[in-house]
């Protein structure tokens, strides 16, 4: 049974560890950019958008869909490097571990 005890101290710990690193995660942001840096949106470790900044420049009545392109390929690059923080941040925690539901 000591063995049993020193696995429950063990996980709690890496769970304590994690809802940690979770906290930590929330605050930390990553920027992505489309069109040459004419749209850039910024996402946090929760995958939430921050914000999106569109330069004046790129805001054409006659091609709204190549701004609506451009906002889509920055958020989707925000939130997939949010995502690979995220897990790199995780697999240092796990050492490596693949443990189901974490991520």
């Amino acid at each position: 049974m000591k063995g049993m005890g020193n696995m429950m101290k063990q996980a709690q710990k890496l769970q304590n560890k994690m809802m940690k690193l979770q906290e930590e995660l929330a605050e930390k942001t990553i920027e992505a950019s489309s069109g040459g840096g004419m749209v850039k949106v910024v996402a946090s470790g929760k995958q939430q958008v921050v914000s999106i900044e569109i330069e004046k420049e790129v805001v054409d009545p006659e091609d709204v869909e190549m701004l609506q392109d451009l906002v889509l390929a920055a958020v989707n690059d925000a939130l997939a490097k949010s995502q690979e923080m995220v897990s790199s941040e995780m697999s240092k925690l796990t050492g490596g571990m693949n443990i189901p539901g974490l991520m």
